[in-house]
């Protein structure tokens, strides 16, 4: 019996190795669901981000495009274009023999005459003291009530002064006659003591003329202190006063003063006045003799002559003379002021530098000399009138018609524009003259 003990006995299942194996097989299952469902998940995911990418780049392309449109639309509006000109320029060297008539009205060159007169003074400090003997002087008026027919004086022609002391004329006058209706004749001539001493200085005195004394002119010449002046001046003895090299220099620079002063007030624009078309005239010294406080005060009066051209007519005038084929364009010359202006031996009234006289100056014939740069304008109204609207690849076309363009350049904005705008106002030209 016991042989066949192991063979009767029957394997029994356990029951808990049934529920780990349905647990296992549970966990499995639904581990794969959840991997099914990640799976699914993720799909979804990729398809939706597939979906807004490609809604992003078509949102980019459509701004892109639009960006695009307004940029071509705004270059319509706002394009503008830049020109950038070299004008023609031609040097000369002149060596031009001309002529001119005073205000001439004609097609032939003219000139105009200019004169200023002015004051200048300085105060100097006395720095040492000098015997002076100084002769008192005054103006007086001569009156004529002798005749209807003037009367010559001689200089030096002598005066009794109510206050008896005698003075003398300093320059050769005449007394006009009197009028019709019996008003005297006068003229006013300046005096001065015949001698030196403050005993001669008055106030304003009556005059006799002592060279018609015993004739009845005597009574019918008399003369008067001028209103509102002294007779003054008058000293002898020692006075504070300036050396002569403070005297001399001092007078220099006023001279160099004045000078420069009465040219900046001819200055005239659209006219010339050559440095060596000018004449200046001194025309007083007054430097006193008697210190104020210590102090002498030097005046000086002066004349400025000047010869005056119009610059365009003058610069016309050169160009035809030195430009073949001149067609009369506007034209202007840089430097013509530092041109040299020189005028013959010998003409009329002008080769005397420090005595000019103007008065009966008509006609003048003169040399001007010296490098010259001629420079074309440009019409830029015109020349900007004519660029509407062209094609940039015209634009070298349209400058051959310049001959007085030397050169152009043309810049368009924005870069992609093929044409000038068609707004005057969308163009601007920048002319490089010489300066």
């Amino acid at each position: 019996m016991s042989k066949y003990l192991f063979e009767d006995m029957v394997k029994i299942k356990h029951p808990k190795e049934d529920v780990r194996k349905e647990i296992k097989q549970n966990f499995i299952a639904e581990t794969e669901e959840k991997e099914k469902i990640i799976k699914v998940e993720k799909k979804r995911e990729v398809e939706v981000s597939h979906h807004n990418d490609r809604s992003r780049y078509m949102l980019w392309a459509l701004a892109g495009v639009s960006l695009v449109f307004c940029l071509f639309a705004l270059s319509f509006l706002f394009g503008n274009a830049k020109i950038s000109v070299y004008p023609k320029t031609e040097d000369v060297v002149l060596n031009e023999n001309l002529s001119a008539s005073l205000n001439s009205n004609n097609n032939g060159l003219s000139f105009d005459l200019v004169v200023m007169e002015g004051v200048e003074s300085k105060i100097l400090q006395a720095t040492e003291e000098k015997n002076v003997a100084e002769k008192a002087t005054g103006t007086v008026i001569i009156y004529n009530t002798f005749s209807s027919s003037s009367q010559t004086l001689s200089i030096d022609t002598r005066l009794e002064g109510s206050n008896g002391k005698i003075y003398k004329t300093q320059t050769k006058t005449s007394v006009p006659g009197m009028a019709k209706d019996g008003t005297p004749g006068q003229i006013e001539v300046g005096i001065y003591a015949v001698e030196a001493g403050a005993e001669y200085n008055s106030v304003p005195l009556d005059f006799k003329i002592l060279g018609f004394k015993g004739t009845p002119k005597y009574s019918k010449f008399y003369g008067r202190s001028k209103t509102g002046t002294e007779i003054t001046g008058g000293f002898k003895g020692k006075t504070p006063a300036i050396s002569d090299i403070d005297k001399t220099n001092t007078i220099l620079e006023l001279k160099t003063a004045l000078q420069e002063k009465l040219l900046k007030k001819i200055n005239t624009p659209g006219f010339i006045l050559f440095k060596d078309a000018i004449f200046f005239n001194v025309d007083s010294v007054d430097i006193p003799f008697i210190a104020k406080d210590n102090n002498l005060t030097i005046t000086m009066k002066g004349t400025l002559r000047g010869i005056l051209f119009n610059e365009q007519k003058l610069t016309k005038k050169i160009v035809e003379n030195k430009v073949e084929k001149y067609d009369g364009s506007e034209v202007y010359i840089p430097n013509i002021k530092d041109l040299v202006f020189s005028l013959p031996t010998g003409q009329t009234d002008l080769s005397n530098k420090e005595n000019v006289l103007f008065g009966d100056v008509k006609n003048i014939n003169f040399n001007l000399s010296g490098p010259a740069t001629i420079v074309f304008k440009l019409d830029v109204d015109k020349f900007s009138s004519l660029m509407l609207g062209k094609s940039k690849k015209d634009f070298n076309q349209i400058l051959s018609q310049y001959e007085n363009i030397t050169s152009a350049t043309l810049t368009l904005s924005p870069f992609w524009k093929k044409s000038i705008p068609d707004d005057i106002k969308d163009i601007e030209v920048i002319v490089n003259y010489p300066k």
